[in-house]
């Protein structure tokens, strides 16, 4: 029997944003009236976008269909880093030797 493609859910699909990261942007609730009565600082952070805690936006991703997580992202960045290092490690040598 044939594997079945994975359909994101679109209703999350439009309610999360991914980041470069992969950690997941959300909206604020309680922003559509009745703001007169709340305080100027309240107001401006509710404008402001939240990011989902890791243990809900791990459903959550798995549900968008989204494979990158900001445990894949830090490794990815990690080897990247110590790539570099190397390679710069690597030119300084050279460069070294070459002068003498």
């Amino acid at each position: 029997m044939a594997r079945r493609a994975l359909k994101p859910n679109k209703a999350i699909a439009k309610r999360f944003k991914v980041t470069k990261t992969g950690k997941l942007k959300r909206h604020h609730s309680f922003t559509s009236h009745l703001m007169s009565s709340r305080s100027a600082n309240k107001r401006r952070k509710l404008r402001q976008p939240a990011i989902v805690s890791e243990s809900h936006a791990k459903r959550l991703r798995k549900l968008i269909g989204v494979s990158i997580s900001p445990g894949k992202v830090a490794t990815i960045r990690r080897r990247a880093r110590k790539a570099a290092a190397a390679k710069t490690a690597a030119g300084k040598g050279e460069t070294a030797t070459a002068k003498a």
